[in-house]
């Protein structure tokens, strides 16, 4: 077996609602290795941690999220008891206690991240170690490797692991994340051999998890980081 990380997806989004903060609380309990989160950009230009593009599947507001204040949308409720947060909250509860997987959802969120990693690098002691930016969308990872050529990246997929092999490779990123349906042995051992660490998501079944942890791969994304 190889040694493979622990990431709480979304914080640890099968006990408490994900993108929470007691979400990220709940899998920093379970001392999970990393915390994969997902940002967008609001109409205040503020970082804020949520998955979709709108609001309507998990709290009391509705439309693009990207289209109300940080004002407007502190003033909604996710699952009627908690807050979206922004990406600075997270990173001040997390405090250097494990790394963290930004995901780039909305438009625009490359050239908003990079200045908040910098801001945290440069004030808060931390290290690019801390930091893997991923994201299904290449524009934006584009974006990111002009801005930065140094930042850790990974490619989001969920078609096909040879093409993010090759997207990763022009990109010069540190990691692939394909979905865990994607992995054979033989094509984890290629992207290794490639250099290109592997961390697949989202794997919430026992069973499966045990089979995944006898392939050449670097870190598991569950609901359930207790079960890794």
């Amino acid at each position: 077996m190889f040694m493979i990380q622990r990431i709480g997806h979304r914080g640890a989004a099968g006990y408490i609602t994900e993108n929470t903060i007691p979400s990220f609380e709940k899998a920093l309990e379970m001392n999970v290795n990393a915390i994969e989160l997902d940002v967008h950009i609001c109409a205040s230009g503020e970082l804020v941690v949520f998955h979709d593009f709108t609001l309507d599947r998990l709290t009391n507001g509705t439309g693009e999220i990207s289209k109300l204040t940080l004002q407007e949308l502190k003033a909604l409720q996710i699952n009627n008891q908690y807050q979206i947060p922004t990406l600075e909250e997270v990173l001040q509860l997390i405090d250097k206690r494990c790394w963290v997987n930004i995901e780039l959802k909305g438009r625009n969120t490359a050239s908003s991240v990079l200045p908040l990693v910098e801001k945290y690098i440069n004030k808060f002691n931390w290290t690019l170690e801390y930091f893997l930016i991923s994201s299904f969308q290449r524009e934006e990872l584009e974006t990111l490797r002009k801005l930065d050529s140094f930042i850790p990246m990974a490619v989001l997929t969920q078609a096909s692991l040879e093409q993010a092999i090759e997207w990763a490779t022009e990109l010069q990123a540190k990691a692939i994340h394909p979905h865990f349906s994607l992995l054979t042995f033989e094509n984890c051992l290629l992207a290794q051999e490639k250099g290109f660490q592997i961390n697949t998501w989202t794997v919430n079944e026992s069973a499966t998890i045990s089979h995944l942890k006898h392939y050449p791969i670097n870190g598991i994304i569950s609901d359930f980081p207790d079960l890794l």
